[in-house]
């Protein structure tokens, strides 16, 4: 396997796992919350914006970690 499989092994991965994550998480208890369909769609599109938070606050931490990973590793 070549570094760039791993990578690419590891980003898919890491992928499938968050997706399953904000679908069980988020997604399925929002969809039963609610008894009328177009209320458990608006509630499912709504997960959407917890969703895309949680991925700019894990890339903001991202880069925090690779801008001071020379005082942290030090």
């Amino acid at each position: 396997m070549t570094n760039q499989t791993i990578i690419y092994l590891v980003a898919g991965t890491c992928a499938t796992v968050a997706i399953g994550a904000w679908i069980g998480l988020l997604v399925v208890p929002a969809w039963q919350s609610y008894s009328r369909i177009w209320e458990r769609v608006a509630a499912s599109f709504l997960t959407l914006y917890v969703l895309a938070t949680l991925l700019v606050v894990g890339a903001l931490a991202g880069v925090a970690v690779a801008y001071y990973w020379d005082r942290i590793a030090a």
